[in-house]
């Protein structure tokens, strides 16, 4: 498997080939000279840097849940991914939720397994499924709960060319799967109604 540095070197190769293909080589524009090194950079320490998380370490040392099994709710998690039709970016919120088991984690690790599966060449779709999956997996969690609201850049500056579109997907696992009530409560915390495709 390649390390960091080669992928970089690569990536950084790719870039600067694609601004000559579009006749901006970075010996002819100044302001492109350290661009695909500054690219490279973004691309794997920003946008696919998902693909270095491991999920299972993430939810990994968590807290006894000392008889609570309430619903634990973390709304409103802006993130960011690529889709991986047009390798466009996507932009929205997430909000995530699960039933504890016998073991809960902090809130931020909730938003680091969400990154860890957003930052990705991946679709939104996906996106909710994995996150769900790997709290039902990982945490063992009776029931879990995922709903994505973002703004996809293939929808806005081509193809259709909506700006200001919305796309909304969601998953549920579980107690979540099982039980409409708790989808309603779930929904009612985080704002919003069932999205199309109810489970019932």
């Amino acid at each position: 498997m390649s390390t960091r540095e080669e992928k970089g070197a690569k990536l950084a190769k790719a870039f600067e080939d694609f601004l000559r293909a579009v006749d901006r080589s970075p010996g002819t524009y100044p302001e492109l000279l350290d661009t695909p090194v500054r690219a490279a950079d973004t691309w794997l320490g920003d946008l696919l840097d998902g693909y270095e998380w491991d999920p299972a370490s993430i939810l990994a040392d968590g807290l006894p849940a000392k008889g609570n099994r309430g619903m634990v709710v973390i709304r409103d998690l802006v993130f960011h991914s690529v889709c991986p039709h047009h390798i466009l970016p996507c932009h929205g919120v997430a909000h995530v939720a699960y039933i504890p088991g016998d073991t809960i984690v902090g809130f931020s690790r909730i938003s680091r397994l969400l990154d860890c599966f957003a930052h990705r060449l991946t679709l939104q779709e996906t996106i909710v499924k994995e996150v769900c999956d790997a709290l039902m997996t990982h945490l063992q969690a009776k029931g879990a709960a995922c709903v994505i609201d973002a703004e996809q850049f293939c929808m806005v500056v081509r193809g259709v060319r909506k700006p200001g579109s919305r796309a909304m997907t969601s998953d549920y696992a579980g107690a979540f799967l099982e039980d409409a009530s708790l989808r309603a409560e779930f929904l009612a915390a985080i704002n919003a109604e069932e999205p199309p495709g109810d489970t019932d």
